[in-house]
């Protein structure tokens, strides 16, 4: 079974590594960025994608958007140091098939993986338990009003790119990234881009 991991950190690929050092039948390919990915996933066609939230230029969300678009029946785990329900629920939403919280144990991502390469779907138990037990506070946080491109845009302009540079990455209109920044703008009730800007940082999206 070929894995594709996919972050830019090498330690955290080293350690996906060892976990599966005794395992011969996994083959683990890395990537540290999302175009990389993309190409290695085209050239090996891994059965399991794991990518980070986090990556260098468009996000793990935006690659998996990608991915599926070129394979539908795409294995996708997203794997983040955010273990907030909404990351999780929006990693659903988009087509992944886990989520896996680095800050958690090992193992989840483990049983991840070989639980969605037998065609299943995996949380760890205390994620699960959250999004089934927390509708009220997830239903009032201002990070829920937003959809995963919405995301990647507020989590782009945190990182000081401007919108025409955002299209180019999203392969989006210019007048389309200008009228979704306008709606999240309205939907979270702040007035200018720093404001955005602001938010992104202190909910964990930049």
């Amino acid at each position: 079974m070929r894995v594709l991991i996919v972050d830019d950190h090498r330690i955290v690929a080293s350690g996906c590594r060892a976990l599966f050092a005794d395992d011969p039948e996994i083959d683990i390919l890395e990537a540290p960025d999302a175009e990389s990915g993309e190409r290695v996933f085209g050239e090996r066609q891994p059965d399991i994608c794991v990518l980070d939230i986090n990556l260098p230029t468009v996000s793990g969300f935006e690659l998996a958007r990608r991915l599926l678009a070129r394979d539908a029946s795409a294995r996708i785990i997203m794997f983040s140091m955010n273990d907030d329900p909404v990351f999780a629920a929006r990693a659903i939403e988009i087509g992944a098939k886990g989520y896996v919280s680095k800050a958690g144990d090992p193992q989840d991502l483990v049983e991840a993986i070989h639980e969605v390469a037998k065609g299943g779907v995996f949380l760890p138990p205390a994620m699960a338990r959250s999004i089934a037990f927390a509708r009220p506070s997830f239903a009032r946080s201002p990070l829920s009003r937003l959809t995963s491109r919405e995301m990647e845009i507020l989590r782009l302009l945190s990182a000081g790119k401007s919108l025409s540079e955002i299209a180019w990455l999203i392969h989006s209109s210019y007048k389309t990234v200008a009228n979704t920044s306008s709606i999240m703008r309205h939907k979270l009730g702040v007035r200018t881009s720093a404001e955005l800007v602001r938010f992104a940082i202190e909910s964990g999206v930049a």
